[in-house]
């Protein structure tokens, strides 16, 4: 008998998952970089000012330029912090990487539509 059947499996499912955590690591982690004050301080607000003053001039938001560097901070700090894992691929995939840019994205272009971080 294998150690996998021993807990239902059936010795042929995707392991990959395993060691993953049991949680929503998108939705985690933009709580993270809004409660975490030292990241929000340098990174995140910067991000959201940024993405105002583009509104604010009518111009695009360059998601490249503006929030994949603060997401890819996120994740870097995220899973060092809280040692999930030796690298940050074993736990984010580039699907999450881009499902919390977008997450970022929606939420805060709402919030500046209805300038809630009016000066």
């Amino acid at each position: 008998m294998r150690i996998d059947e021993l807990f239902g499996g059936t010795g042929d499912r995707d392991q990959s998952n395993d060691f993953k955590p049991n949680f929503d690591v998108v939705d985690d982690i933009c709580v993270y970089m809004r409660n975490d004050p030292i990241f929000y301080r340098k990174n995140y607000y910067p991000m959201v000012d940024a993405m105002e003053a583009c509104f604010n001039e009518g111009e695009k938001v360059d998601t490249k330029d503006l929030l994949f560097p603060v997401v890819d901070a996120a994740i870097r700090k995220y899973v060092e912090q809280y040692q999930l894992a030796k690298t940050t691929e074993e736990i984010f995939t580039p699907e999450d990487r881009m499902a919390i840019a977008k997450k970022i994205y929606s939420e805060e272009m709402s919030e500046i539509r209805k300038g809630t971080y009016k000066k």
